[in-house]
């Protein structure tokens, strides 16, 4: 019983080590998406799925609220919908 505990909690932390470790090599932006415009990645990723309509029928308020529902809806990174959402902005 006291081995079977040992090794779930080995297990666990193995587990959490794990969890740390990807996280800190997650949070750097890739250098695919650091040297595109917004231009570009608006292309890439909004074209996919929908014809967009022309940037200048929103505000910069509403670009806003916009490129955070998408952000969540396409997963898309804060570095991405920022320079999206910069891109469409500079349109108006």
């Amino acid at each position: 019983m006291m081995m079977k505990k040992l090794n779930i909690l080995t297990a666990l932390i193995v587990v959490f080590a794990f969890g740390l470790v990807s996280l800190n090599t997650s949070c750097k932006t890739p250098e695919s998406i650091t040297n595109k415009s917004g231009a570009q990645l608006w292309g890439e990723n909004c074209m996919r799925c929908h014809n967009i309509p022309p940037a200048t029928i929103y505000g910069d308020d509403k670009w806003d609220v916009v490129g955070e529902h998408m952000r969540m809806k396409a997963n898309l990174t804060d570095t991405e919908i920022n320079k999206i959402v910069g891109f469409l902005k500079s349109a108006n």
